[in-house]
């Protein structure tokens, strides 16, 4: 930690404990600096962190809190010094430096509710669940392959409960082939399949059908490997829909529900995860270019003398990023005006993912607007020039 006074000068260096300590510290250090002019200054902290419990601990003490980005930090960190050099307490010269002649150009910590900072914690723990679940079952379809690969011909989601069950019960080959008709149809039936004495008839004649194998002793290995994985699964779907009703209690409880929900593309998860990645703050952004620009779903331009170039953003919010697609391409089922400006990139030549993205900011804008002034969607007032096509 350093403290630094608007001239460059340095007033104090200290490494400050975790928790309450290191922030009494703190808080100390300060008083000591300030005196008894504290209503006459300005404390700006730099950060390289916009959450956690020191960030609002500082909000809380009535600090101006900067977050910044780390890739900003380093870039500023070249201008100091090309050595390439690097310590903690250099580090906190280069933020306190930044935070002093930079700090009209850093983005303040966002004060989100308390509402939306719990949707947040449960929206991206499930998230990342489904993440786990999507990884383990490429290495449970990896295993089958190599040792038992009717077991692939045989089911279609192998993270499908019916389907965990049934591997459960038979993880090899010869054991699988010796299932009956009515044990496979008593797992789907718990499963609540449809069309269960067809599906049963071709689970078992996949299963006893033909395949390259391994040696008897890598056979056990192998169903022993996968065993564990079935465990893991199994957790994974329990725990994943125990999140799924912690998502949609959190959810309806924030007053933005209403109007989130009203956009083309949302449900409850996926527009949990739209506010939880944007927040709540009503001062965040100023403008929907602002969202959009945090989004990544808007160009950044690279112009160089006569030559001009819109490139996509890579830099940006990995899971807002995913949340934006899937609602964009959701709402191409549920938005006529949505089609309809898909289409029309399409028709420039645009590729699919390019016109997705164009349609994701749009509708970024869309429900910045509707954020803003607090109303719902309307697919007329969204799409002026599509509702004027379909009149036509």
């Amino acid at each position: 930690m350093e403290v630094m006074n608007s001239t460059g000068r340095r007033l104090s260096r200290a490494r400050l404990p975790e928790g309450v300590a290191g922030m009494a510290m703190l808080h100390a250090i300060i008083g000591d600096l300030v005196g008894d002019d504290a209503d006459e200054v300005e404390i700006v902290v730099g950060i390289e962190t916009g959450r956690g419990p020191w960030v609002h601990a500082l909000v809380a003490a009535g600090y101006t809190v900067l977050a910044v980005n780390p890739l900003q930090a380093a870039r500023f960190r070249d201008r100091l010094g090309v050595s390439g050099a690097k310590s903690d307490a250099g580090d906190a010269h280069v933020l306190a430096d930044m935070v002093r002649t930079h700090a009209h150009e850093l983005r303040p910590v966002a004060g989100d509710s308390a509402c939306a900072e719990a949707i947040k914690v449960v929206a991206r723990t499930h998230k990342m669940m489904i993440w786990e679940r999507i990884r383990h079952t490429q290495r449970l379809r990896h295993a089958l392959l190599d040792y038992f690969p009717a077991a692939l011909v045989a089911f279609e989601d192998l993270d499908a409960g019916d389907t965990l069950e049934l591997l459960a019960k038979a993880p090899t080959p010869a054991q699988a082939a010796r299932l009956t008709i009515t044990q496979i149809s008593a797992v789907l039936r718990r499963a609540r399949r449809r069309n269960v004495a067809d599906k049963a008839a071709a689970i078992q004649a996949a299963l006893r059908s033909e395949h390259l194998g391994q040696p008897e002793l890598v056979t056990q290995a192998y169903a022993a490997s996968v065993q564990a994985l079935l465990a893991v699964l199994t957790v994974l779907n329990t725990q994943i829909k125990t999140l799924n009703e912690q998502v949609d209690a959190h959810f309806g409880e924030h007053p933005a529900a209403e109007i989130i929900l009203s956009q083309p593309g949302l449900g409850t998860v996926l527009g949990a995860r739209v506010l939880a990645e944007f927040g709540d703050d009503p001062d965040r952004y100023v403008s929907a270019k602002a969202r959009k620009n945090y989004a990544g779903t808007s160009p950044i331009t690279r112009a160089s003398g006569k030559k001009k170039v819109a490139l996509a953003r890579f830099v940006h919010n990995d899971r807002l990023v995913d949340a934006l697609n899937a609602q964009a391409f959701n709402a191409l089922r549920r938005s006529p005006g949505a089609r309809a400006y898909y289409d029309l990139q399409r028709a420039r030549g645009v590729g699919h993912n390019a016109a997705l993205r164009q349609l994701a900011n749009r509708l970024v804008g869309i429900l910045h607007g509707c954020l803003k002034t607090k109303t719902l969607y309307d697919e007329a007032t969204a799409w002026p020039g599509a509702a004027q096509t379909v009149a036509a």
